[in-house]
């Protein structure tokens, strides 16, 4: 499976009037990082940055008067993504913009099951919130303290984190069986292969004697409660 988490920074809020000035991505494959990352500065044309923005992200008129427009690198931004859903953070936000912005070249609009909102997910998963990226960087113990403004690279590279840790955290991501399989996992520059392999033999038991007396006697204890009378006994 293919993901791209990214993100967007903007001249302001209006998707329909407002331009993107930075998007970054980075990949993953079966929820682990490749190393391959998407991130590029674009020159919103005539549409000047709103000061509300600029004081999220910091990024002046001055620096994107030598970037490349949409147009220019909209090619890149589609190959990159070719055949990958794409997660964003409150997706609709920045789908807007991507959107737009393709409508203005004459590309068609990324399908809706294509997308996958991080947002939305936090808010099932945590109902209480709060759901910010900083506030699930906390949650999940995630380093965050370098993030003093928005920055489509390094959101892309936090949210992909958290996004793992959402999914259950890299263990999961190894998608084990059973003791009699082994999951073998190789990072390249390209991609990250992972392996599932049969044992040739099932695990010896490394439970002694002591320990099955021990948990017989626990079980005892708990006077028919235990859960595991429910599967029957070792």
């Amino acid at each position: 499976m293919r993901d791209i988490i990214f993100d967007t920074e903007t001249t302001g809020l209006e998707s329909k009037q407002d331009r993107i000035i930075e998007i970054g991505g980075v990949e993953l494959i079966n929820n682990f990082p490749s190393g391959k990352t998407i991130h590029i500065f674009i020159n919103p044309g005539d549409r000047k940055v709103h000061p509300d923005a600029l004081a999220v992200h910091g990024i002046t008129d001055e620096f994107l008067k030598d970037k490349p427009s949409f147009a220019e690198v909209a090619q890149q931004i589609v190959d990159f993504f070719e055949g990958a859903r794409w997660i964003a953070h409150n997706a609709n936000f920045d789908m807007g913009f991507i959107n737009a912005e393709f409508e203005r070249i004459g590309l068609p609009p990324v399908p809706t099951d294509q997308v996958v909102d991080t947002l939305a997910m936090a808010r099932r998963k945590h109902p209480m919130g709060p759901n910010s990226l900083d506030a699930l960087c906390r949650r999940y113990g995630i380093d965050n303290t370098h993030r003093t403004k928005h920055g489509a690279l390094l959101d892309s590279e936090l949210l992909a984190e958290v996004y793992i840790e959402m999914n259950g955290g890299r263990q999961a991501a190894l998608g084990l069986v059973g003791s009699d399989q082994v999951v073998e996992v190789a990072e390249t520059e390209e991609t990250v292969v992972i392996t599932d392999h049969v044992r040739p033999r099932a695990l010896a038991n490394r439970l002694t004697a002591q320990d099955l007396e021990q948990h017989a006697s626990m079980i005892a204890s708990m006077k028919g409660k235990a859960i595991w009378l429910k599967y029957g006994q070792e």
